[in-house]
């Protein structure tokens, strides 16, 4: 098997460790990956892994510190170093609780680089009220992330009430014509609050990585 090229100085030039997809690459190129990450001393992170794969991966690799993250639909090896509380907590919003996996795998690529999170979920704009009450808590974090599916109206709505860097995932949740989060994604871009920064569909790693760059110039 030909193995791939794994990028092991990320890390010292971008200030990000290497994810690895999961969903499309067999168990045995996992398994390679992994032991080349753990050769080196890095953490690793699955994302988009099965149970399956899990199970398996952990029966050829018993001796491996593999954490598996069913909520996230992750693997890290070992387990998230702890919080550096010194570079501060993102806030990550949900319109509901049918977009966790987004937002678990964003709070765990957060954790896997030492940053922590707070959760404010159901806060859609079907009861905005309930927005409208957390507004005080969420001034305080340097950084949010918001995730919706349906029409994708939240974060929109964040942007246009707080300051600060607002970067929005849309999630493919809803009826017939939100396609899979297409819709969400279509109104996240074409939204009238300037400077929101939008993600691909379902893309919670890559909304984590982008709160990193944002954590790592304000530091």
């Amino acid at each position: 098997m030909q193995e791939g090229r794994l990028d092991f100085d990320r890390r010292q030039r971008l200030g990000m460790v290497e994810a690895i997809w999961g969903e499309h690459k067999s168990v045995e190129q996992i398994s390679s990956i992994l032991q080349r990450f753990h050769a080196q001393g890095e953490l690793a992170l699955v994302t988009r892994i099965s149970p399956e794969k899990v199970e398996a991966l952990r029966r050829s690799l018993g001796d491996y510190r593999l954490v598996h993250h069913p909520q996230a639909r992750c693997l890290t090896c070992p387990s998230p170093p702890p919080e550096e509380t010194t570079v501060g907590r993102v806030a990550i919003l949900s319109g509901g609780t049918s977009d966790l996996p987004v937002v678990a795998e964003a709070r765990l690529a957060l954790a896997c680089h030492g940053v922590g999170s707070d959760l404010v979920m159901d806060v859609g704009v079907a009861g905005i009220h309930r927005l409208m009450n957390q507004l005080d808590r969420l001034r305080s974090a340097p950084v949010l992330i918001v995730c919706a599916g349906m029409e994708g109206a939240l974060p929109t709505v964040v942007a246009g009430l707080l300051p600060q860097p607002v970067i929005a995932v849309p999630v493919a949740v809803g009826y017939g014509v939100s396609a899979g989060g297409e819709t969400a994604l279509r109104g996240m871009l074409a939204s009238c609050a300037p400077g929101l920064t939008v993600m691909n569909i379902d893309n919670g790693y890559g909304a984590a990585m982008a709160a990193l760059r944002i954590l790592r110039v304000n530091r």
